[in-house]
């Protein structure tokens, strides 16, 4: 019964956040069209894949260091018991 309401909250959440992922991507597509338009096509597709990857990368490594700290520090303290 526990699974199934975890299930159901994930799904919701996931469902409630689709919606500002898809605004996300009209966004990207109306900087590149304007730039486009203008005439600046330098560096244009570099910085943008940057900018992705840039936020892309950073919640995990975030994640990453926060876990490697938490277990560094159970490790720590398993030892000293």
């Amino acid at each position: 019964m526990v699974t199934r309401k975890k299930t159901a909250s994930f799904l919701a959440l996931f469902l409630l956040t689709i919606s500002s992922a898809w605004a996300q991507c009209a966004m990207c597509r109306a900087t590149l069209e304007t730039n486009v338009s203008n005439g600046n096509q330098e560096h244009l597709a570099s910085t943008l894949n940057f900018g992705i990857l840039y936020l892309f990368v950073a919640p995990y490594l975030l994640v990453a260091v926060v876990g490697y700290v938490w277990y560094k520090q159970s490790r720590k303290t398993s030892k000293a018991s």
